[in-house]
């Protein structure tokens, strides 16, 4: 599988469990263990790398705390996983199921 697929869909990965928050926040070690449950096994500076870019994109906005980079959706990155907007270099969410 192609690095950019996986990267992609890791990006939507991570986009939909801030979504599900109610703060639309977690840290990145909580991002990493949903990747893995996801079966993409990263180490924990791929999954910064990727919050990094997520943040360039507008998605995220990220913070230090500590050890930790927190990772917040921002107004964009909702409107990717609610699919009213398209953010190249994230997979597209699927439709909603009726």
């Amino acid at each position: 599988m192609s690095r950019d697929i996986i990267r992609e869909e890791a990006r939507l990965i991570m986009l939909r469990e801030l979504h599900a928050q109610t703060n639309y926040s977690l840290n990145d070690a909580l991002l990493q263990a949903t990747l893995e449950s996801f079966g993409i096994a990263k180490p924990r500076e791929w999954v910064r790398e990727e919050i990094g870019y997520l943040e360039t994109l507008g998605a995220v906005t990220k913070t230090s705390a500590g050890s930790v980079v927190v990772a917040r959706l921002a107004p964009k990155g909702v409107e990717h996983v609610e699919r009213r907007l398209v953010i190249e270099g994230v997979k597209r969410p699927s439709p909603a199921e009726a």
